[in-house]
């Protein structure tokens, strides 16, 4: 008998094709039946009573076939699975097909030479050039919960469905895009079989012995060198050579599959170039975050060894991932403007790598939220994207998990209303305990050296309670008390916006209870004067969805209580703090006024009254650093404060 066929789960086909198919094959089995032979090879065949002839020998359902002319996997092979688990052989239809035996295996008794035979000697040598920088994995060993060992990469999770099989593996991504990462997930596992054995989940470091991948032991030497030369003109004085410099920067850093520093290193030609067309999108504090974090990926890889390289560097990210047939959960949208372009962007939430990704598009329109609601994306609508769940079939997601659409004629998107059952969604994602979350928040490195994933603090929060909603509108603010079931407070704030006229409406309704008692609120959060507050992009409400930044305008908010939201002095004095620090990108140490060291010393004494000690003496050193030539004590002492600065503002 086939073992590798009687383990395989409706889950596990479901994962391997999709769960409609099986389905369908399961009713088309209950009808007609196949009759099934196994060849003296393992090979088994199937012929189905309207004609069509199924072969699945050893290796996998990708090794199977079938003359009903589908592409990939098709109801005939799923049948034919079905129908092989319920021969009298072998166990009970009903315990093959919906429940599978933990088996205590581990993944990394599979050979590289099974490996290689498996994927081919160029991915292997992909794999092997990332094992070589390092990467991070988070090992799951098998458990009642999930009989699957699983690994979780920065690129993919890859799942074993069958103890001992490589054929039956899933990913997320397409197949033959990404199977280098079958060899990451074993090499994974035989790490944490050493290290761990006992351990049920462990996240690990693997790899990075590759301590000479560059000259300067990090491959950032040329991108910081453009970063310290930009500070030390400023974005005002950067010459012509600039852009060479940073296109030769980019180069490396591709080459290197550097991906986080690749990143901040578009983005800063990006910004340059909107300086120098005078566009609204150059901002000084862009600028000086993006010089902060080219320094600071350098510095931490340099001091922390390699065991950090592939966090800081994203060194295990491909440029672009193709999924497979994906079923993504909306979470909402935020809708933005930049002189005559509006951005949509729609958060999904994807389970299977507890993730969330973020599908973005710009118009060059004066359109708002409402009208943006119909424009067409994939096939549907930005509304019911916004608003739902949608299953596709050409999702391709970049290392910043980004998702692109593709749009040809054999693409497919299709959208259903959500009635937002995010209560369902992993732990990752859905958030029952603010106290729980906001530790978590706590604990995070600073976001200068953090991966540069888009949405990676969205997050859908239960709401057992709704407390005070208060408008305030000299500022265009509304702000919410939200408790979790232990009575745990949150603070939902959002901001009026031209491009989203409804937000503030739209919100006023759902959280008086219009819709319904409140379940749930989706958005981004952040820590604020030791509590969790949270920007939101979505309200679930007795099985409906609302999506403030697409909600036309109704002036609700007007009839909420009005009310000052209070200051924030320690905020107010960091904010005014950076964006001084910004200013120094923008204009450069070399052409920085004599007056500017007095100012910086007044901001430090600031800081000091408020019980900043250790931000105001970064300060303060900066300030005293400063000089007509600037040196690169100079730069390091920028860097330093910013660091101080950016930290303190982000965890206060």
């Amino acid at each position: 008998m086939r073992a590798d066929l009687h383990a395989l789960t409706t889950d596990a086909l479901a994962a391997l094709t999709n769960r409609g198919l099986v389905k369908r094959a399961a009713r088309e089995l209950e009808t007609a039946p196949p009759a099934l032979v196994e060849e003296p090879d393992g090979t088994v065949v199937a012929t189905f009573a309207d004609g069509p002839v199924t072969r699945l020998p050893v290796g996998g359902l990708d090794a199977g076939s079938c003359t009903c002319g589908a592409t990939g996997a098709c109801r005939h092979l799923l049948g034919l699975v079905l129908a092989y688990q319920s021969l009298p052989e072998g166990p009970s239809p009903e315990t093959a097909r919906d429940e599978a035996e933990v088996v205590d295996w581990s993944p990394a008794t599979f050979t590289d030479e099974q490996l290689q035979a498996r994927v081919g000697a160029r991915l292997m040598t992909a794999a092997r050039k990332t094992m070589r920088s390092g990467f991070v994995a988070r090992v799951r060993r098998p458990s009642a919960a999930d009989p699957a060992p699983q690994v979780d990469l920065g690129s993919a999770t890859v799942r074993f469905l069958v103890p001992h099989d490589l054929g039956f593996v899933h990913t997320d991504a397409v197949a033959g895009a990404r199977d280098d990462v079958l060899a990451l997930a074993v090499w994974a596992f035989r790490a944490a079989d050493e290290r761990a054995p006992g351990a049920p989940e462990i996240q690990i470091e693997v790899g990075g012995t590759d301590a000479a991948a560059a000259k300067d032991g990090t491959g950032l030497a040329p991108a910081v060198a453009v970063a310290s030369d930009l500070l030390r003109d400023g974005a005002v004085h950067a010459g012509p050579g600039l852009a060479s410099a940073l296109a030769e920067a980019r180069r490396g850093l591709d080459s290197a599959g550097l991906r986080w520093p690749l990143l901040a290193v578009t983005d800063l030609a990006e910004l340059l170039t909107a300086y120098r067309d005078r566009s609204a999108g150059y901002r000084p504090e862009a600028l000086a975050e993006l010089l902060v974090e080219l320094h600071a990926r350098e510095r931490t890889v340099r001091n922390g060894g390699s065991g950090l390289r592939s966090r800081v560097l994203g060194t295990e990210e491909a440029a672009e991932t193709p999924l497979r047939r994906t079923r993504l959960e909306s979470l909402g949208c935020r809708v933005t403007e930049l002189g005559d372009t509006r951005t949509a962007e729609i958060f999904f939430a994807h389970a299977d790598s507890t993730t969330v990704l973020v599908l973005r598009r710009s118009w060059t329109t004066e359109e708002d939220g409402p009208a943006l609601a119909r424009r067409r994306v994939g096939g549907t609508t930005v509304g019911a994207l916004a608003g739902g769940n949608a299953i596709t079939e050409s999702a391709v997601r970049s290392a910043s998990r980004v998702v692109r659409l593709a749009t040809g004629r054999l693409a497919k998107t299709s959208a259903s209303p959500s009635r937002g059952t995010w209560d369902q969604l992993p732990a990752g994602l859905f958030v029952d305990s603010y106290d729980v979350e906001r530790r978590r928040l706590e604990v995070l490195p600073p976001r200068p050296v953090r991966p540069r994933v888009e949405a990676e603090l969205v997050r859908a929060l239960a709401v057992a309670e709704v407390h005070a909603v208060v408008y305030s509108p000299g500022q265009q603010r509304l702000d919410a008390q939200v408790a979790d079931a232990s009575g745990a407070r949150a603070t939902i704030t959002a901001h009026h916006t031209p491009a989203a006229p409804g937000r503030l409406d739209a919100l006023a309704a759902a959280l008086t209870g219009e819709h319904g008692p409140v379940r749930l609120v989706s958005g981004t959060v952040r820590r604020a004067a030791g509590g969790l507050v949270v920007d939101p992009l979505a309200v679930a409400a007795d099985g409906t969805i609302v999506v403030p930044d697409l909600a036309p305008a109704d002036g609700r908010a007007d009839s909420l209580p009005h009310g000052a939201i209070p200051a924030d002095p320690l905020a107010d004095a960091l904010s005014q703090a950076g964006g001084l620090l910004a200013e120094v990108a923008h204009r450069g140490l070399a052409h920085l006024p004599t007056s500017f060291a007095e100012r910086l010393r007044a901001e430090a004494t600031a800081l000091t009254g408020l019980g900043l000690r250790r931000v105001a003496d970064a300060v303060g050193a900066f300030a005293d650093a400063l000089g007509p030539d600037p040196s690169d004590a100079a730069v390091q002492s920028w860097l330093d404060a910013s660091l101080y600065v950016g930290t303190a503002l982000e965890q206060r």
